[in-house]
């Protein structure tokens, strides 16, 4: 079944909280209109233990890691290792639309015993040097590997009898083609950029546990037990944006939400936001929404009927 997927949900580890598939069957696919998402301001960086991949499908997304970034286009996809954080986001005007495998690395990797796992899914998962990896029609292995995961995606999208089989074998040579030219694990980033990439998670981890609370460029640097010039060295470099400024930002994604699935009102949601004065909530969303609070919900509410 096709998942229409917009903002995204997580815990407060930053881990994401949707579950992609069932225990049963560990695959989801979802076809995503980044549009929904916002731009990079409001949508929240986010990991999660499956393995996801995507191939573009009309206009340009921006994809990043805690490594780097990249642009991909109509045609292109990307791949995004397990435990990754990551975000997606439009990066052009006009139409921007993804289809997107996830799935867990038991699916096709079968027992952590057993050969498949111990070949090729556990070094893989493990390869420090593969976090975003791009997926270019103009080389051969890659074209191969969209198309086992285009197969992939339409079968489980038409559930025809026995589409389990075949999505998973389509995805078992996708993870074999991807095995086969990933980086090298001596590729790796440098200490410091893994060691940032650590101290960034801790951080978000308390702002996202935290968000509801009056909170400090201070607080936030003594959750990963660093100086306030290294967290903002650390956030700068790693997400592009400062720990206060994100700290809005995932507020007004929280608010959003709320916004459109829940009864509270606009004072009760930006208050359970973090917002003290709503005056400032309101300037706030407007700026990173491009609307108040309440005409959002009321743009929202008209969509939905």
């Amino acid at each position: 079944m096709i998942q229409h997927c917009g903002s995204i949900t997580t815990n407060e580890r930053g881990m994401q909280l949707k579950t992609h598939g069932t225990p049963l069957f560990p695959l989801a696919i979802y076809e995503n209109d980044c549009r929904l998402a916002g731009d990079e301001g409001s949508a929240a960086w986010h990991w999660h233990d499956e393995l996801e991949a995507s191939v573009v499908m009309a206009g340009e997304v921006s994809a990043a890691t805690g490594i780097g970034r990249r642009t991909f286009r109509a045609g292109e996809g990307f791949f995004i290792n397990s435990g990754v954080l990551h975000g997606v986001w439009p990066a052009g005007e006009g139409p921007c639309l993804l289809h997107t495998v996830v799935f867990h690395a038991r699916l096709v990797g079968g027992s952590p015993d057993g050969v498949f796992w111990q070949r090729y899914l556990f070094p893989l998962m493990r390869n420090s040097a593969l976090t975003l990896l791009p997926l270019s029609p103009q080389e051969d292995w890659a074209a191969d590997a969209m198309r086992e995961l285009s197969r992939a995606w339409r079968a489980a999208a038409e559930e025809e009898p026995g589409y389990e089989f075949r999505a998973r074998a389509a995805l078992s040579e996708f993870v074999f083609l991807l095995g086969a030219h990933a980086p090298s694990p001596a590729s790796a980033p440098p200490e410091r950029v893994l060691q940032d990439n650590k101290r960034i998670k801790l951080m978000l981890e308390y702002v996202q546990a935290h968000f509801a609370e009056a909170l400090s460029t201070a607080d936030i640097a003594r959750s990963a037990a660093v100086s306030e010039r290294e967290c903002l060295r650390c956030f700068r470099g790693t997400i592009g944006t400062p720990p206060i400024q994100y700290l809005k930002q995932y507020r007004i994604q929280l608010a959003a939400e709320l916004l459109e699935c829940s009864e509270q009102t606009v004072t009760e949601i930006g208050a359970a936001c973090g917002f003290q004065e709503m005056s400032y909530f309101a300037r706030a969303f407007r700026q990173l929404r491009g609307c108040t609070p309440s005409e959002y919900r009321r743009k929202k509410t008209g969509e939905s009927q």
